[in-house]
């Protein structure tokens, strides 16, 4: 038997192990699986090449719980380790980061992961055992099975053993204070959450399995139970296989496998493949986003060789993507710094891009093969494009090919289209294409109507960050305007300097204004004497586009200026002299009538915009009942 001193220079590296990562102490278990995981796969690598004799079998890892002993066992069939080996690799390389370690983060921890960063993945154990054992068997034939023993202390001891098969056992004495992890449950929790993909089958215990009943069973024939592993963990997962042996079935299936809990199929996925200049597996999806959608659930996982890492894909996964579902998979990003480091990481910039470009590339192709499915999932899908193009350049640029514009109508436009539809009709006298646009179908339709009168189109656009969007679109593109369709009268809208003759004098507009001013309230309303067509209302309520879209703009965040979204609301409202109902008012020789008169269109105008609330809106029905006894 020997002992010795483990070669550290902290004198006790294992009370500051738990210290930093208490919070993270769970990880043990996935560091502990993930090192039996690397000792398997290396004896296929060996016996591929012919390095090991005869068969290896079909290795697995296994997990036990002995809650009676305070015990818990991780065991594998793997490459095993010598006693130099054990000498090397736990007593002395384990620990070549150690120094560093309590260097880099004695102040704060900002990440789980940090033990396996510096290699101490196998300290992780004295977070939770108060004594580790490793009872080892090299594949070597003639090795020497080793048992090495240490106390969180810097103390250990090692000694031949009669362990017979190779391999290695971890055996974790565990802490009074960490006896949660010697529940049945908690393992199962950290399994599914860590290992649920690793590449090699993990047993925890065993189960029952009903067998079919062979053809020809009588009817009232039991089927035959049987007592297999219990295996926890799917090693192919999807993204571990060419995209080319899956079908659709399979995809969905897998988005089952990571979100039990969605019932709801995906409207599609992207199978990220890429080995150079960075390694990047993985699938996304783009599910279905509702209104009452948590972002804090289900969200894309991120593995490292198929081992969880987190949840949390801040930095790497761009933003507007981050509503999506599903895995990515790399060994490249450095999983284990500080948030302001993965932003400014030359590799994970390049990951961040290449996920951004390759949906891009799926959306293209998506609209490209089968535009009607895709113009269908539209409204499911357009908030995170809309992000897209306001938060990725490079998104925004790609996007023309696939970015839709539906109308009121129902008509689905991508720009280019768009643009030479409405071209022709729609431009003003300043030579500009003017996109009218509504935001609620219902409360604008008599504006939306008016529009489809002169026979233009008018574009749906009712996402939250459509002022944004029509910015940036705005700002990109040439001789185009975006105007919402009740900003004002739709010969406003689109002008194109057709003088139209007023019915009233100027003599008599100068007396009518003052007289409608002084029946409305001045502090919201701008009166505008306006020559339209005598069959458009004789009031209309606009809200200059300008202020509506910088309120909207602070409303959502970002744009704007400062404190406009607590600006009061200011309206014009639109007088049209043509209309024979102004010429009515003006005419009118009782102040009582003209008054009525006014304040009667003025509510109408106000309830087409749905401005009419409570008390004012109860006048308004007592007031027209009354009119038309």
């Amino acid at each position: 038997m020997a002992t010795g001193n483990i070669n550290v220079t902290a004198e006790n590296i294992f009370p500051i192990i738990k210290k930093f990562l208490y919070s993270d102490h769970e990880i043990f278990l996935r560091e502990l699986i993930s090192n039996a995981t690397d000792a398997t796969l290396k004896l296929k690598h060996l016996s591929t090449l012919g390095e090991i004799k005869g068969d290896i079998g079909s290795p697995i890892i296994e997990i036990k719980v002995d809650k009676d002993k305070k015990e818990i066992r991780i065991i594998d069939q793997g490459i095993g380790m010598t006693g130099e080996e054990v000498e090397k690799y736990i007593n002395q390389v384990a620990f070549s980061g150690a120094e560093e370690f309590v260097e880099k983060y004695k102040d704060k921890v900002e990440d789980s992961g940090i033990i396996g960063h510096f290699g101490l993945g196998f300290y992780s154990s004295f977070m939770v055992a108060s004594k580790v054992e490793i009872f080892t068997k090299s594949f070597a034939d003639d090795a020497k099975a080793v048992r090495w023993e240490c106390d969180g202390s810097p103390k250990y001891t090692l000694e031949e053993t009669d362990k017979t098969e190779r391999g290695t056992e971890i055996v974790l004495h565990i802490d009074d204070d960490s006896l949660e992890f010697l529940e049945e449950s908690r393992i199962t929790q950290l399994l599914n959450k860590y290992n649920k993909f690793m590449p090699i089958p993990i047993k925890f215990g065993t189960k029952e399995k009903t067998l079919p009943l062979p053809e020809g069973a009588a009817e009232d024939a039991k089927p035959e139970k049987i007592t297999v592993d219990n295996i926890v963990n799917n090693p192919t997962p999807a993204w571990t296989k060419n995209p080319t042996d899956l079908k659709d079935e399979d995809y969905k299936e897998f988005y089952r496998e990571l979100y039990p809990m969605q019932f709801e199929d995906p409207l599609f996925n992207i199978h990220l493949n890429v080995d150079y200049p960075f390694n990047l597996t993985g699938i996304l999806y783009f599910p279905k986003i509702s209104k009452n959608v948590d972002p804090t659930k289900d969200r894309i996982q991120l593995y490292q060789n198929q081992v969880f890492v987190t949840d949390n894909v801040e930095g790497i996964v761009p933003d507007f993507l981050q509503m999506l579902r599903g895995v990515i998979d790399s060994p490249d990003i450095p999983l284990n710094v500080s948030r302001s480091y993965l932003q400014a990481d030359g590799a994970v910039k390049k990951i961040s891009s290449y996920i951004t470009r390759k949906v891009a590339d799926k959306l293209v192709s998506l609209f490209k093969n089968d535009r009607k499915a895709f113009e269908e999932k539209w409204d499911d899908i357009k908030i995170i494009i809309e992000y897209g193009m306001l938060s990725e350049e490079k998104f925004f640029e790609k996007s023309d090919k696939f970015a839709l514009y539906p109308t009121v109508n129902k008509e689905y436009f991508i720009f280019d289209e768009l643009i030479e539809k409405i071209k022709p009709a729609q431009t003003d006298k300043d030579d500009k294409v003017v996109i009218l646009y509504a935001s609620d179908e219902k409360t604008q339709h008599s504006y939306i109507d008016a529009a489809k009168e002169k026979g233009y189109e008018v574009l749906l656009l009712d996402s939250p960050i459509v002022s944004h969007l029509i910015q940036k679109l705005e700002s990109s593109k040439e001789n185009i305007h975006f105007a919402r369709v009740d900003a004002d009268h739709i010969d406003n809208l689109i002008n194109k300097n057709e003088d139209k003759i007023s019915k009233l004098s100027d003599e008599e507009k100068e007396t009518l204004k003052p007289i409608i001013e002084n029946a409305i309230p001045k502090e919201t309303y701008t009166v505008q004497l306006e020559a339209m067509d005598s069959n458009a209302n004789p009031f209309i309520i606009t809200q200059p586009e300008f202020m509506r879209r910088m309120k909207e703009m602070q409303a959502t965040g970002g744009g704007g200026f400062m404190g406009m979204g607590n600006f009061p609301e200011m309206y014009n409202l639109v007088v049209n002299t043509n209309n024979e109902l102004i010429g009515e008012i003006l005419n009118t020789k009782t102040e009582k009538k003209q008054e009525r008169l006014i304040k009667q269109a003025f509510d109408l105008a106000r309830l087409s915009q749905n401005l009419l609330k409570g008390e004012e809106l109860t006048n308004f029905i007592k007031r027209s009942f009354q009119m038309i006894k």
